[in-house]
């Protein structure tokens, strides 16, 4: 469903001349699995996820998303994929309900089918206790719910989370751990970016762990462990990110 190959983003900066940002990253992700993007602030994991969802060209290579290139068909690909962004904001003065309705509006569904929609996401994530209270009111699980109410809205067949529970009380969080659980069990195809590494054994089929723009390891939980013989996840990135930057030393 998600096949990255060579992907390469090159910015330039007038002081320190062109940044790779990502790569030559090439990743694959199927239907009914979630693949966990780890990484430090600044590896990569965000650039990576924007190229996915086409909110970035490529330097060069390119990826396919639901059977599309995202260099050639940006559109169908963004008809496919749900994307739901760290930074993402909410107009505060429409309520959530509002909020939702009017990107499923922007992705044409009919006004009986976006009801049913709206109903059943607002039964998942537990928003019909403040579905009609403005955004600019709401906490910052309930913020986070709409949102991803927002992105989904449309049924998208890949979904990618930037870090979907950052700042969010353990509650909070959980619910939308058990959401992305039960996307996954329905078929979606699901990259999940966090720094909480607790959600990478807990949800991720595959991790691939990125450092400098690169994928310096990938593969199950299992898979790493035996690779790094360490059973703890952070102690598994802490060995992959580190034995990339001492080769670079070197």
């Amino acid at each position: 469903m998600i096949e990255a190959r060579q992907l390469t983003k090159v910015f330039r900066d007038r002081k320190r001349g062109a940044i790779r940002a990502v790569d030559a990253l090439s990743l694959r992700c199927a239907p009914g699995r979630i693949y966990g993007l780890l990484g430090a602030n600044g590896a990569g994991k965000t650039t990576a996820l924007r190229l996915l969802a086409t909110l970035l060209q490529p330097t060069s290579g390119t990826a396919a998303v639901a059977g599309y290139e995202v260099t050639e068909a940006p559109q169908r690909v963004r008809e496919q994929v749900g994307f739901l962004a760290a930074s993402t904001a909410l107009y505060g003065r429409l309520t959530a309900r509002e909020m939702v309705c009017y990107f499923g509006r922007l992705h044409g569904l009919p006004e009986a089918e976006l009801a049913g929609r709206l109903q059943r996401l607002a039964d998942e994530l537990e928003m019909h206790a403040f579905l009609d209270r403005r955004c600019d009111a709401l906490s910052t699980g309930m913020k986070q719910k709409t949102s991803i109410a927002r992105t989904l809205i449309h049924d998208p067949a890949v979904m990618i989370f930037d870090e979907p529970t950052l700042g969010l009380d353990v509650m909070a969080a959980r619910a939308i751990v058990q959401f992305v659980r039960r996307c996954r069990d329905r078929g979606k195809t699901v990259i999940y970016s966090t720094h909480v590494m607790s959600e990478v054994e807990k949800l991720c089929d595959t991790v691939g762990i990125i450092h400098n723009g690169r994928l310096v390891a990938e593969g199950t939980l299992e898979e790493l462990r035996g690779r790094f013989g360490e059973r703890d996840m952070e102690e598994i990135f802490v060995k992959a990110v580190g034995g990339e930057a001492e080769h670079h030393a070197d």
